[in-house]
């Protein structure tokens, strides 16, 4: 018998290892990794603009990941920095018309395999399946700060 460890990281690998080749088709139209879909989906809730110290917060990436990210997404026409061009850490970063546009895509791409991927779990179930997941990050958030108590 598989032991609770072992199931439980083996589900989330497996959610995220299917979670990830979906993004990663979804981004090939716009010549990106699935990697870029937070980002694009992160942006699209802040119309006015996003820091990239809030990117690496809302996102869960380094400083160095958002640099990259954001010169990639710069690069093909999608973001724009308004501000201080001159540092990366002042200013915003902003959707260009194109970028709302795939931002929408990869927003409704991703609800419809959401949708999909839970299609058998009643209201109920993913109500406290949402509950549960977002229960066990904050331990594990807390868990990490701390360190795992002797």
């Amino acid at each position: 018998m598989v032991d609770r460890f072992e199931r439980f990281s083996l589900l989330l690998f497996e959610i995220l290892r299917y979670w990830h080749k979906l993004t990663a088709e979804e981004m090939k139209k716009y010549g990106l990794k699935g990697a870029h879909s937070i980002y694009l989906l992160t942006m699209l809730r802040y119309p006015e603009g996003i820091s990239a110290p809030q990117l690496c917060e809302y996102c869960g990436k380094d400083k160095a990941d958002v640099s990259r990210m954001m010169a990639l997404l710069e690069e093909k026409g999608l973001v724009k920095k308004e501000g201080i061009h001159q540092n990366l850490y002042k200013g915003v970063f902003k959707l260009t018309e194109e970028g709302k546009k795939a931002a929408l895509f990869v927003s409704k791409r991703a609800s419809l395999a959401v949708d999909l991927a839970s299609k058998d779990l009643s209201e109920e179930k993913r109500i406290v399946l949402y509950e549960a997941l977002e229960q066990i990050v904050t331990n594990l958030r807390k868990l990490n700060k701390e360190g795992l108590p002797e």
